[in-house]
C-alpha cells in the first residue's frame, strides 16, 4: 500500500492539468499514488494524461460527471492510503508539500486535517501577490465556521480515518458511501470540514508556509461572488440543525466575516461598487470582524472606497485572504 494517496478531480481541464500532475509527481513522497478521476470530460483531458500513466503511481479513472464532490468521493473510494490529499486539476503543490503533511499527521494521532496556506497565481501560473496566510492551530468549529483557514480545496490532507467518521450514505446504506455532499456544486470542501469540526474530536491544524498554489483564471476574483455567498448560505442551512446554539452564537460574526471576504473578493476584480455593498452588510451583520481583525478590515474598507471612487483595483493593499 501507498503511504499517501493525491485524489485529483478532473473536469475539462486539458490545458491546466499536466502542469498539475507534473508538480504532483514531483513530490519528494515518493510511496504515494496519485489518483485522477475524470469527471466525465468531453475535451482533451484523457490524452494529456496518458503520457503520465507511465508512471506506476499515476492511475486514470473515467466516471460520468458527478461534479467536484462526486468526483472527491469517488476518488477517496479508490485511494489505498491512510493519508488523502485532494489537488484540484488547475491548482499546483510545492514539490514538498506532501511529505510535510503526512510527517505532520504522523506526529499527531488526533490530527484528522492537516493544511497549509495558500499562494494565489493567475491563468499563465503567475503570482498575484495574494496569499490565503490562515490561522493554523488552535483552530475550533468557530473558527472553521468563521474564517475556513483551511483555505481551498487543494490545501487540505486527511487521515482516512477522520474521513470515515464523517461519512454517510445519502441514498440508504445500500447505496455508495459519500463524505463530500454532492447536493453542492460550490462550497463543498468548507461544508466538509466544518461537518468534521461540529461532529467529531479530530483536530485541524496546519502548516506555515504557501504549499499550495492557487489559480484564478479569468475574472475569477471577483466573479460569481453572489452566487458564493448563495451557496455559502446552504452550507449554514445545512448545518445549523446539528448544532443550533453553536450556530445562534456565531452565525452573525461568521456572516460578516464572508462578506467582508467577497468584498476583497470584489475589490481584486475591480468591482467597488460590490465591494461596498458587501462591506455594508457585513457591518450590519456584525462588528466582530472589524473587533478582531481591525487593521485588515479598515485596509479592506479603504481599498473598496478607492477601487468605488477611481474605478480601480488597488491590489497591493490585499496581500492576504
Amino acid at each position: 500500500m501507498p503511504k499517501a494517496s493525491i485524489v485529483v478531480p478532473a473536469f475539462n481541464v486539458a490545458k491546466t492539468i499536466a502542469e498539475t500532475l507534473e508538480s504532483l509527481v514531483a513530490q519528494t513522497l515518493r510511496d504515494m499514488e496519485i489518483v485522477i478521476i475524470d469527471d466525465g470530460s468531453s475535451d482533451e483531458t484523457a490524452q494529456v494524461v496518458s503520457p503520465f500513466l507511465i508512471d506506476p503511481r499515476v492511475r486514470y479513472i473515467k466516471q460520468a460527471n458527478r461534479g467536484l464532490a462526486g468526483a472527491r468521493n469517488r476518488g477517496i473510494a479508490e485511494a489505498r492510503s491512510a493519508y488523502i490529499g485532494f489537488c484540484d486539476a488547475d491548482d499546483l503543490w510545492h514539490a514538498d508539500k506532501l511529505r510535510q503533511h503526512v510527517a505532520h499527521l504522523e506526529t499527531n494521532p488526533r490530527l484528522g486535517l492537516s493544511f497549509s496556506g495558500s499562494a494565489m497565481i493567475d491563468g499563465e501560473s503567475q503570482a498575484l501577490g495574494l496569499s490565503q496566510r490562515p490561522r493554523l492551530t488552535g483552530i475550533d468549529a468557530a473558527h472553521v465556521l468563521k474564517r475556513n483557514p483551511v483555505g481551498n480545496g487543494s490545501a487540505a490532507v486527511m487521515r482516512r480515518a477522520a474521513l470515515e467518521d464523517i461519512g454517510f450514505f445519502p441514498d440508504g446504506p445500500s447505496q455508495r458511501r459519500a463524505f463530500f455532499d454532492e447536493t453542492f456544486r460550490q462550497s463543498e470542501d468548507i461544508e466538509c470540514w466544518l461537518r468534521l469540526a461540529l461532529t467529531t474530536d479530530w483536530e485541524i491544524e496546519g502548516l506555515r508556509g504557501d504549499l499550495t498554489l492557487y489559480r484564478v483564471a479569468g475574472g475569477g476574483l471577483s466573479a460569481h461572488t453572489g452566487r458564493q455567498l448563495a451557496s455559502w448560505e446552504n452550507v449554514i442551512n445545512k448545518l445549523r440543525p446539528l448544532n443550533p446554539a453553536f450556530f445562534e452564537q456565531h452565525e452573525p460574526a461568521a456572516r460578516a466575516y464572508q462578506l467582508r471576504y467577497l468584498a476583497r473578493r470584489s475589490v481584486s476584480g475591480g468591482d467597488g461598487d460590490a465591494a461596498m455593498a458587501y462591506l455594508k452588510e457585513a457591518f450590519a451583520q456584525s462588528f466582530v470582524p472589524l473587533r478582531e481583525e481591525p487593521v485588515k478590515t479598515a485596509i479592506t474598507y479603504a481599498a473598496a472606497l478607492f477601487c468605488k471612487t477611481f474605478k480601480a483595483s488597488p491590489m497591493g493593499l490585499l496581500g492576504q485572504r
